[in-house]
């Protein structure tokens, strides 16, 4: 049965007379959906709206848990009639603005999966992560491109692209996908695709939620079952250690095929007691690889970074669910400062700059974690299905990743800026649309994330199917009508 609300907030709806029509409304949209809702106040109200990254904190006028994508349809008209904005999140790994007064979509209970092994597809509703459908698929000997995390809710991850693993082999994982079923602002459920509302299909993959709630995908899936990849460590006791890894690592990655794809990752630890003894006031360069070849293949090709002398390696054929662990990403909800840009080919110079942040001599921190992943290769050719995401030309994706409490915030987003301001010489001054958090969500910022025809034609798409901006609590396209487009 349909929930309405209960306790105290029920007792607010009926004794505040300043909350008129509104409240009024909210009890009727609980009595509409087969979901759950849930007012502020509530018990579960606040864990509904939380997810993976803790910087941005939310607090909705009401969370709708949709049990379906006609609950999803029912909030949006609700929105839409109220005047408020509509936010969604599945596992709040791409938050950006904080959902202030919002209606609330939380998709964790689309559940729907099925693999169809002769077409080579899979359907996968908007509530579930990489790892669930990675399970489902292995045992038919198919899998999809994933990123480094299994933990990542599938749509969030292929509408701003998708950067998988085996990036340069197969480009963004937004070009495999079929079609894709959403709720556009009017409240309709649309199934787009290359030949049902191709203008939309485009701009879904890669615009985000700009255009609508996506309640369901079809994708293409790989016929693998064994890949070939792992990571590299190298503890680095001086600058000259980590600029010379450092440095055979860039020369490495210009020389390799399109079915090598790889990182290399600077860190710095702090000597305290909350970081493991083995890393305590340590520096490494972290090399990861993921070759799509056979095992000899990929041994031959990672035997230069093995000459190099790493103190660890776990490099090996594995099944290709276990990729998601060689990045090792955090699995429970973090609070990190995350920044992003893209760049040109890197110097010599640029590995100096990138080591310092780095060097053991230095005293005290900063203490960034910063990752480049190897671009190129099928990046760069059209995709089959043509999307909204590219990498423009860049030969690398900079990553940023810093532990930010409360207390260390201003200075951790200090150490970012400083990070980014020195290595401006290298950086295109673009971005990809899915490493876009808080810091990049304004949208004169937004558009970095796409070349210049490309934001337009987002922008003119906006106008027609979200006309009146309902979809703005995100990296927002604000919309902006042009000519020729119907």
């Amino acid at each position: 049965m349909p929930e309405t609300p209960t306790g105290t907030w029920a007792g607010r709806v009926r004794d505040d007379d300043r909350a008129g029509a509104f409240t009024n409304d909210l009890v009727t949209l609980g009595a509409r959906v087969r979901g759950r809702t849930l007012y502020p106040g509530d018990e579960g109200f606040a864990e509904s709206c939380s997810g993976w990254l803790l910087t941005v904190e939310h607090r909705p006028a009401v969370v709708v848990e949709a049990a379906d994508a006609g609950d999803v349809a029912t909030a949006v008209r609700f929105a839409a009639d109220t005047g408020r904005p509509v936010a969604v999140q599945s596992t709040g790994h791409g938050a950006s603005v904080p959902a202030d007064g919002a209606v609330f979509i939380a998709t964790g209970r689309l559940r729907e999966l099925s693999v169809d092994p002769r077409a080579g597809t899979a359907r996968i509703g908007a509530g579930l992560r990489w790892g669930e459908v990675l399970a489902a698929t292995a045992e038919h000997g198919l899998v999809p491109l994933c990123g480094s995390s299994d933990q990542v809710g599938v749509m969030g991850y292929l509408t701003g692209g998708g950067l998988p693993l085996a990036c340069r082999t197969y480009g963004f994982a937004a070009g495999h996908v079929r079609s894709l079923d959403l709720v556009t602002a009017d409240g309709r459920l649309r199934t787009v695709s290359p030949t049902r509302e191709p203008d939309l299909f485009w701009a879904v993959r890669g615009g985000k939620s700009n255009f609508g709630v996506v309640v369901a995908a079809e994708i293409e899936l790989l016929p693998l079952r064994t890949v070939y990849g792992g990571e590299l460590h190298f503890p680095v006791e001086d600058a000259g250690r980590a600029a010379h890894v450092l440095g055979s690592y860039l020369a490495w990655a210009k020389e390799q095929p399109e079915e090598m794809s790889s990182s290399v990752t600077l860190m710095r630890f702090p000597d305290a007691p909350q970081v493991p003894e083995e890393f305590r006031g340590r520096s490494l360069v972290l090399v990861r690889v993921v070759c799509m070849g056979d095992e000899e293949r990929g041994r031959r090709l990672v035997e230069p970074l093995r000459a190099l002398g790493p103190g660890k390696d776990t490099c090996r054929a594995m099944p290709y669910p276990e990729i998601a662990g060689i990045y090792q990403d955090p699995k429970n909800p973090v609070m990190v400062h995350l920044r992003s840009a893209l760049t040109y080919e890197l110097d010599e110079e640029a590995v100096a700059e990138l080591v310092s942040f780095i060097d053991p001599a230095a005293p005290g921190g900063p203490f960034p974690g910063i990752e480049l992943r190897h671009l190129g290769g099928a990046l760069d050719r059209p995709p089959a299905r043509p999307h909204a995401v590219s990498t423009q030309g860049a030969a690398f994706h900079l990553w940023l990743r810093m532990p930010a409490p409360p207390e260390r915030a201003d200075a951790v987003r200090g150490t970012a800026d400083e990070v980014l301001r020195r290595l401006r010489r290298w950086d295109t001054g673009a971005q990809l649309p899915g490493f876009q958090f808080d810091h990049d969500s304004a949208p004169d910022r937004v558009g970095r994330a796409y070349a210049e025809e490309t934001y337009r034609r987002l922008a003119a798409l906006k106008a027609v199917h979200d006309p009146d901006h309902l979809f703005r609590i995100n990296h927002t396209i604000p919309p902006a009508p042009a000519e020729g487009i119907a």
